[in-house]
């Protein structure tokens, strides 16, 4: 009893240092704004800022939509669940110290002084001097990103995984592995600190936000094993068919949409007029991979497949997150062209030869691709834009650099992640039971089915 009275009055103490320290900041923006030209121009990139956190929200239904076109009917409502839960269990650790992991001595915004090149610790709670209008704008787009990738994990998992299990994932994914591995990248961390070229860059996260989501995907997936029914005793796979092809284009229109706020927008300001290049890349690298796994699909199996098609866009996406800063609108078109092609052999081989089940591709999509992403900036950079110079100008270090950044993504994802599952599956299970696998998950978890009398 007298251990647990000392907890209780040491969390009121903090409580209390904090509350003393709460008006820090500037929570009113009195002292940030000003009628100067300076003052101004920040109110304008404020806003560009918040509304591109919000586009990149809207990003959430066409994740929503996409995955819930690909899975089977009698599991659609336990999908729309998990992807709705991810952002609100997400925001709130995220707010908790997952912000302060990752941006901490990032000195990126009021508050943020605190951290060293492997960990930030400063900013949680958005409390003392965080708690300002320049702290919270941050805050507000990078939760967004934290989400996305824990929305990637979602589908690779889907129709087998235990609901408060995804729930749990989703915390320590915006808590700790997405904001350490961003910490490295983004918070003055040791990647970002490299002396090879400028430093490891994602601009706009192909690998923190995609390549942590899609590399987390499959480690999950391979854990959890695939669905009822995927593989014959021969090993070889069946087609399990998703049960509404609207819903994916529908899915994969709106993430389009919203990637123009997830790579212009991560300038962080309109005033900085490299937003219009950053915008047409994202769209001609979708543009590029669209058309090049349509026309792929015609040739194998003589029939335009949209679902490919659209699997091409986003993967297109992906792969320019990184580099579309960095690089002229041609180079947009070769990544997104290597992307699709990235795409179609990773779909492949992770089905075929891997006996990886992953319903809606994002191993494929936003893992393989968030790589690819990466290694692009030291490829195609042209150096007109933060420095940054790719082998075209005859500079090899940026690239070197770009490496080492995949590699600690891989190691990272795959120990952390391995050891997270492992750990899940010992104490709680992973799976569903098989007879409600076989039934479909929808009554079994939430108590009713999505569709409720067809």
């Amino acid at each position: 009893m007298k251990r647990y009275t000392f907890l209780f009055v040491l969390l009121c103490g903090l409580l209390v240092f904090h509350v003393i320290d709460v008006f820090a900041g500037d929570p009113s923006g009195a002292n940030t704004y000003s009628e100067s030209i300076q003052g101004l121009k920040f109110s304008v990139n404020f806003a560009w800022t918040l509304l591109s956190a919000f586009l990149v929200f809207n990003m959430q239904a066409g994740f929503t939509f996409l995955g819930a076109g690909f899975i089977q009917k009698k599991n659609t409502l336990n999908y729309l669940a998990m992807s709705f839960i991810d952002f609100c269990v997400g925001a709130f650790v995220f707010w908790l110290f997952g912000f302060g992991l990752m941006f901490g001595g990032s000195r990126l915004a009021p508050g943020l002084l605190g951290g060293n090149q492997f960990i930030g610790y400063s900013g949680f709670l958005l409390l003392g001097d965080s708690y300002d209008v320049s702290t919270s704008v941050l805050w507000m787009f990078q939760i967004m990103f934290a989400a996305t990738a824990c929305t990637i994990v979602t589908g690779a998992v889907a129709e087998r995984l235990k609901f408060h299990v995804h729930v749990i994932h989703s915390i320590f994914l915006c808590g700790i592995f997405y904001p350490v591995f961003g910490h490295w990248m983004w918070g003055k961390g040791w990647l970002e600190l490299l002396p090879f070229g400028v430093g490891a860059r994602d601009f706009a996260g192909s690998g923190i936000v995609h390549g942590i989501g899609g590399l987390i995907a499959f480690v999950a997936a391979w854990m959890v094993g695939p669905r009822y029914g995927k593989y014959n005793p021969d090993g070889s796979p069946n087609v399990i068919h998703g049960h509404n092809l609207l819903y994916i284009v529908i899915g994969t229109l709106t993430l389009i949409f919203g990637w123009f706020g997830f790579n212009a927008g991560s300038t962080l300001a309109v005033t900085e007029l490299r937003v219009s290049i950053i915008a047409v890349n994202t769209f001609l690298s979708a543009a590029a991979g669209s058309i090049t796994l349509l026309y792929l699909s015609f040739c194998m199996t003589k029939k335009s497949d949209v679902i490919m098609t659209c699997n091409g866009a986003l993967a297109g996406c992906v792969a320019i997150t990184a580099s579309g800063a960095y690089v002229p609108h041609w180079a947009a078109i070769i990544i997104g062209v290597v992307a699709s092609l990235i795409t179609r052999i990773s779909l492949y081989t992770i089905e075929t030869r891997l006996k990886i089940d992953d319903p809606v591709g994002a191993i494929s999509v936003h893992g393989a691709n968030g790589l690819w992403g990466l290694l692009s900036v030291g490829i195609f950079s042209d150096g007109t834009y933060g420095g940054v110079k790719g082998l075209i100008t005859g500079s090899g270090w940026q690239l070197l650099a770009q490496f080492i950044a995949c590699v600690t993504l891989i190691a990272w994802c795959f120990s952390v992640g391995f050891l997270f599952f492992f750990v899940m599956k010992r104490l709680l299970g992973l799976r569903v039971p098989v007879n409600i696998e076989r039934s479909g998950i929808d009554i079994y978890e939430h108590g009713t089915s999505c569709y409720p009398g067809i």
